[in-house]
């Protein structure tokens, strides 16, 4: 415990070091905050060009500054390695890997397992070690434990070790790193306040739970209440399309009401890591445990039939217009997965890429965000959003509304737009150009 005690002191006088594991949207404005705070802040990534991003002080993360990479840098509070011999000299360490999912939709574990099995080579008396990465109940009891204490330390007297769900929200300038409340659980009560004593010296609230298995859970359950009620949103925007209802019109006026109600919007599909994947590891927890999750199963499905449903809507307005999809130029306005952020992990736009030219579609996208893309397993650029671009269109989708496009010269220019993000709201969605979602 002695170990632990002085850990603990070095928390509070800001000498402790910090390693942080994954240099991404999670770990780099992590680190960033810790070291603005006065911890010395070591950042290891495999990916070499984000260590000499932070090395030369080039951010690559939206919501990091090239600025203050620039005075962590000069401070000496803030490097980058590709190298985990680093871990050794770290007091906590935080893993902020990669949680993907395999192509049968179950939790692909290996950047959990390999990061946990770098840090055991080197564990230590009086370190802290903290999984952020989002992953199923049970996971740093199960796998992350039984690798660190197998050579004899034992959490909570030897080291601690805790979970702590990043919730980022790329792109939003009111909820930050530092603002979002963090949600903690330890494995054993010490493990808990030594993570709180040290999020709480970067981060404005810390939520304490009473295990890691609960910490876990509570990330599990914020993305499925969103995954959910999307789905549930999206079917209501199928049902008012065959009834000829306008969805956006009937969830404005939903929202009026003062209580039991909260907006959700329709779109092309969902995407980002969180929302499509964290559903699905809490489905493939339970099913090991004999029970189905039906709602997620259901709302899964329904999410991801929405690109198909999107290509329809784009073969019916050329078919209205007596073109064909086949042979038909179309314009697809954003790549990202949402508004602002060049972020395309799991973007229904994708999706609407491959149906678009399996039905013989010769496809185009424009994305201020994202510059170059491969689509369909050929890179492609995002073109100039001329006059002449889009009168050349046959149709352009409205996928991702970025603020800085636009519309109206897209309205005036374009033959006729589908859009699946209701930009097009009030007057101008009664446009016979425009057809809604």
């Amino acid at each position: 415990m002695a170990a632990l005690t002085q850990l603990a002191k070095r928390i509070a006088k800001r000498s402790a070091r910090v390693g942080v594991i994954g240099l991404g949207y999670v770990g780099l404005p992590l680190a960033v905050e810790f070291a603005k705070e006065g911890f010395r802040v070591t950042g290891i990534d495999l990916d070499p060009r984000r260590v000499k991003g932070v090395t030369r002080a080039r951010s690559y993360i939206l919501d990091v500054s090239s600025a203050d990479l620039r005075q962590l840098r000069r401070s000496g509070r803030l490097r980058a390695t590709s190298s985990f011999d680093a871990l050794r000299q770290q007091d906590a360490i935080i893993i902020c890997v990669p949680t993907p999912l395999r192509k049968t939709r179950e939790p692909d574990m290996q950047y959990i397992v390999s990061a946990t099995q770098e840090i055991a080579k080197r564990v230590r008396r009086g370190q802290l070690i903290v999984l952020e990465s989002t992953t199923y109940p049970g996971t740093t009891d199960e796998v992350i434990l039984p690798a660190l204490t197998a050579r004899g330390l034992k959490v909570g007297r030897d080291f601690c070790l805790a979970f702590s769900p990043e919730r980022i929200d790329p792109g939003n300038p009111t909820h930050t790193t530092r603002t979002i409340p963090k949600v903690i659980g330890g494995l054993t009560p010490r493990c808990t306040q030594l993570a709180m004593a040290l999020y709480g010296s970067a981060i404005h609230r810390t939520v304490p739970v009473s295990s890691a298995k609960v910490a876990e859970m509570v990330k599990l359950l914020e993305n499925t209440f969103r995954a959910v009620n999307i789905g549930l949103v999206n079917e209501i925007a199928l049902i008012c399309d065959r009834l000829g209802i306008d969805v956006w019109e009937v969830i404005e006026a939903a929202r009026t009401k003062p209580f039991g109600f909260m907006a959700f919007y329709p779109g092309p599909g969902i995407g980002g890591h969180c929302i499509p994947s964290d559903p699905m590891y809490l489905a493939w927890k339970v099913r090991v445990h004999g029970y189905e999750a039906r709602f997620i199963e259901l709302a899964t499905q329904i999410n991801s039939s929405m690109p198909e449903h999107v290509v329809n809507k784009v073969a019916q307005v050329l078919n209205d217009r007596r073109k064909a999809l086949r042979g038909s130029r179309v314009l697809l306005l954003g790549l990202a997965y949402k508004k602002d952020v060049g972020d395309v992990r799991d973007s229904p736009a994708f999706d609407i890429a491959r149906l678009l030219e399996e039905r013989g579609a010769d496809l185009l996208y424009h994305d201020p965000f994202v510059p170059s893309a491969e689509l369909n397993g050929t890179v492609r650029r995002s073109i100039a959003l001329t006059a002449s671009a889009l009168r050349q269109t046959d149709c352009v989708v409205v996928v991702t509304n970025h603020s800085n496009v636009d519309y109206g010269f897209v309205l005036r220019h374009a033959p006729v737009i589908v859009d699946t993000r209701n930009q097009y709201a009030g007057p101008p969605r009664r446009s016979r150009r425009v057809v809604k979602l």
